[in-house]
């Protein structure tokens, strides 16, 4: 299995990316929506996708077609091959589904959100509300990185960060609202919560405009 691909991004556009590596060879790399336009302003540069290789059935599966698919980070290849687990998500339509971070999408499961689920391309409300019933409480840990403004989950912020979010959530706060606010009060280095109840204070100070 082609597990990574290193080279020089020639272009990127309507769901791939072509990407040439080291003697000679390009490859056409499938790409989620919303990585076409974090790669746009990275043309003629080296870059290195997590890449997973699948078979496409062509003809009503009279023939098959390989495909390579190509994502950003690791955690966003491992979300993608959770996301198609979902009955009637097959590779192609969650590529093109896939028009938001894999954090957002997470996020909206992990809040049962159906509407923005719904608002993804190609996903009706039976989908997303499958979407949902299929991975509710499998995506924690997609979500659980944009709380932390990029620390490692094993450092003390990070437990607090983790213990702030909980709270939150009890208190009714949607999760994606959360991160929010946890992000912004976390992100002065020289004035960080020392604890999780210090952290929700701050939360709600931000929420309200203080």
């Amino acid at each position: 299995m082609i597990a990574r691909l290193d080279g020089v991004l020639e272009s990127v556009g309507e769901g791939a990316a072509l990407v040439r590596v080291d003697g000679g060879l390009t490859y056409e790399v499938l790409v989620p929506s919303y990585a076409e336009a974090e790669l746009a302003g990275r043309v003629g540069e080296p870059v290195s996708l997590h890449t997973l290789y699948y078979l496409e059935s062509q003809n009503q599966g009279a023939t098959m077609t390989p495909r390579l698919a190509g994502f950003v980070s690791i955690e966003d290849r491992r979300f993608f091959e959770l996301f198609t687990t979902c009955k009637g998500i097959g590779n192609r339509k969650a590529l093109r589904a896939m028009t938001l971070g894999t954090d957002q999408i997470a996020a909206a499961i992990a809040d049962r959100d159906v509407a923005t689920l719904q608002s993804l391309p190609e996903v009706g409300r039976r989908t997303a509300e499958t979407i949902v019933a299929t991975l509710h409480g499998k995506v924690d840990q997609f979500v659980s990185a944009a709380a932390y403004g990029g620390e490692q989950v094993t450092t003390p912020l990070s437990n607090i960060s983790r213990e702030a979010l909980e709270v939150l959530l009890q208190l009714g706060e949607t999760r994606t609202e959360a991160i929010k606010w946890i992000d912004q009060a976390m992100r002065d280095p020289d004035n960080r919560p020392d604890d999780a109840e210090e952290l929700v204070r701050r939360v709600y100070q931000i929420k309200s405009g203080g």
